[in-house]
């Protein structure tokens, strides 16, 4: 069979990996070449293309085309493919065939998407699972792509699902899914929200009577292709079949863990606890106890809330993984007040909700290319000011900022403006460096901790 893998990152190299050790004959193209790409394409032992200006005839000549994950679906080759009837699957999809026909059956499948929480639920998910003596991993959109866990010594997979991955999916399914949330997002990747939300709804879509759906009691969208779903359906969230009550997340069979002893307690933390609580508890992979094992010590991954320092009493948080207004407002209503900065390369999405949600903040500090459209979804509710750089933006904020206050990078935006090749990461390394070069200044001109 040929195959087409283009984009050759992360993803792409270990499709065309897996594709070779399936029998595949595979080539190899990426519309940015670099030597680095170079480099991988040789240690697979292939040369790296660009596309031909005669697109119809190349992409004619192959039976599959896996995209990476980064292509959008208006990209040429995309088009080509549905104009000639080329088959498209994602990593997930090939996965999923190649893990029903392994030897002694396929392992368990554990699926989780949703605009916002993916990471962090499929982090619990894990964390649970492992205290009760099962080897898991999260893969898919994490470090490890599905197609290299397969070569794992795994009992069983928690797959971060995005959207770009489950486009390009006909057969996947998991024997327990979640369904976080839908709030727009990735319009520069699909066409409309309405293709968004049919990604997002594959989720569900493959499902048997057997198997397990999990969705968001409250989000409107996810209920509506929750109830459609052939699996047993569960919900969680205030009301739900999983949900909190007297300082306990509480399940259809009653309390399963205080939620005391979590290390951090904000209202989506909660929701991402009760989800993974629902896919463990669900597919009888873990007992309560096994949740208190994980939480206690559970850590939520970086970027995400993430606390820096505190400085002149003013505490610094890192959410620079917030890339979306939706994740940026689940920031702003986790303090009662504070200074946001917010801000950087917009994904054509509409930053009101930011706006409707900080009429509690302090002050604004906008930021990167989107200053603009910061500065006017905040306009008249609270003052907004303008910083050119990191540094700049963080000592504008310890000046707007009060004791007992926090500041807050949740940007609500890509990073890719300031932060090219390094991405949300580096955009939050950066501010945690200013932050502490801000309080080593504090210290070293005698003051408790801070500029003020």
């Amino acid at each position: 069979m040929r195959s087409l893998v283009h984009g050759l990152a992360v993803t792409g190299a270990a499709t065309a990996r897996a594709l070779q050790r399936n029998g595949h004959s595979v080539t190899i193209t990426d519309d940015t070449p670099d030597e680095a790409r170079e480099r991988v394409a040789g240690e697979l032992g292939l040369r790296l293309e660009q596309l031909p200006d005669d697109l119809d005839r190349f992409v004619s000549g192959f039976d599959l085309i896996s995209p990476a994950p980064g292509v959008p679906e208006g990209h040429p080759l995309i088009e080509s493919a549905r104009r000639n009837g080329v088959r498209i699957a994602s990593e997930i999809e090939l996965a999923y065939e190649w893990e029903q026909a392994r030897a002694g059956g396929p392992r368990q499948i554990l699926a989780v998407t949703g605009t916002d929480g993916k990471t962090t639920t499929c982090e619990m998910a894990v964390a649970i699972l492992t205290a009760a003596g099962h080897r898991a991993s999260a893969v898919g959109n994490t470090d490890v792509p599905l197609l290299d866990a397969l070569e794992h010594d795994l009992d069983l997979y928690v797959v971060e699902c995005t959207s770009f991955r489950l486009a390009w999916t006909e057969h996947f399914r998991a024997d327990a899914s979640v369904w976080l949330n839908l709030a727009p997002d990735h319009l520069n990747w699909h066409r409309d929200m309405g293709s968004y939300e049919l990604a997002k709804a594959r989720i569900f879509a493959g499902q048997r009577s057997g198997d397990i759906s999990i969705g968001k009691v409250d989000d409107p969208v996810v209920r509506r292709h929750l109830d459609r779903s052939a699996g047993l359906q569960r919900t969680f969230g205030a009301g739900g079949d999983y949900h909190e009550a007297d300082g306990w997340l509480v399940g259809p069979n009653g309390p399963i863990v205080e939620t005391a002893v979590m290390a951090r307690r904000l209202p989506h933390d909660i929701e991402n606890a009760l989800a993974a609580c629902a896919l463990v508890l669900e597919t009888g992979n873990a007992e309560p106890r096994h949740v208190e094992m994980a939480l206690s010590g559970f850590t939520a991954p970086p970027h995400r809330l993430e606390w820096v320092a505190s400085v002149a009493g003013v505490e610094y948080y890192d959410d620079s993984k917030a890339t979306t207004p939706h994740a940026a407002v689940a920031a702003i209503r986790a303090f009662p007040t504070g200074v946001l900065i917010a801000g950087g390369r917009n994904k054509d999405l509409d930053l009101t909700p930011m706006g409707e949600a900080g009429c509690s903040l302090r002050a604004v500090v906008a930021i990167g290319e989107a200053a603009n459209e910061i500065e006017a979804a905040f306009a008249g509710r609270v003052e907004v000011v303008r910083a050119g750089s990191m540094e700049s933006a963080v000592e504008l904020a310890s000046r707007l900022a009060q004791s007992g206050d926090a500041v807050v990078l949740s940007p609500g935006c890509a990073s890719f403006d300031w932060y090219p090749s390094g991405g949300y990461p580096a955009r939050g390394d950066h501010f945690a460096r200013s932050v502490r070069a801000l309080k080593d200044l504090g210290v070293a001109q005698g003051t408790t901790g801070g500029v003020v």
